[in-house]
């Protein structure tokens, strides 16, 4: 069985990830097609479900190896990212159209649940990426002994 690699770490950069969008967005409104010729990361689509015990993450990932792959979780964050790299068509061929992106993508996501980082899983499937993570569970009841003393 091949394993995708996930790497934990405390609330992976919520913040840097917060003003990068907020600074794209403004560089965007001032020139958006001098904008998108120097940005060199792309976001892959994902959607977001949420169930009473855990949240599920698909992304959009066609072409991506998995080998080219890294999910990492914080405590109630998570950043996928990698690269996908261009495949040669032919040496004489031109371009009539470009849409794909490729190179380095990332994509940071920030959850309102802390998830249990023990009990996740990722599969790679015909392009897209599974992500089950099961919530934490943050009403632990513990029963504390009272001794006499």
């Amino acid at each position: 069985m091949d394993y995708i690699k996930i790497r934990f770490a405390d609330d992976v950069g919520k913040i840097d990830v917060d003003l990068q969008e907020t600074l794209d967005e403004m560089f965007n409104m001032i020139s958006p097609m001098s904008y998108q010729r120097r940005q060199r990361v792309w976001k892959p689509q994902v959607d977001v479900y949420e169930t009473t015990d855990e949240f599920l993450i698909l992304s959009e990932l066609a072409g991506v190896n998995r080998e080219n792959l890294r999910i990492e979780l914080g405590r109630k964050t998570i950043k996928i990212y990698g690269i996908r790299r261009e495949e040669t068509i032919s040496r004489n061929a031109r371009y009539r159209l470009a849409e794909i992106p490729y190179g380095y993508f990332e994509r940071n996501l920030s959850l309102p649940w802390p998830i249990d980082r023990e009990r996740v899983e990722a599969t790679l499937t015909e392009g897209l990426l599974h992500i089950r993570l099961a919530k934490l569970s943050v009403e632990r009841v513990r029963n504390i002994s009272i001794r006499t003393s």
